[in-house]
């Protein structure tokens, strides 16, 4: 399980992704909306497994959080 303030970044991130790729789809190439509906299906799949492969690399690298 991730911590509190990691689960938050990881959000955060994925919001970012979302509206960045919304843009580029719009005003670059409408390829870019293939990169937003991967960021979806990751969230959706994290939703039922429990697992984001995000989460694991800003658990590895959050400085100052050791895990036990």
């Amino acid at each position: 399980m991730c911590s509190h303030k990691t689960h938050y970044i990881v959000r955060r991130v994925a919001g970012l992704f979302v509206l960045v790729s919304l843009v580029l789809g719009y005003w670059v190439s409408p390829w870019f909306f293939l990169f937003t509906a991967f960021v979806g299906l990751n969230l959706l799949q994290s939703s039922f497994t429990k697992w984001c492969p995000m989460e694991g690399l800003f658990e590895k690298g959050t400085p100052g959080e050791e895990s036990a």
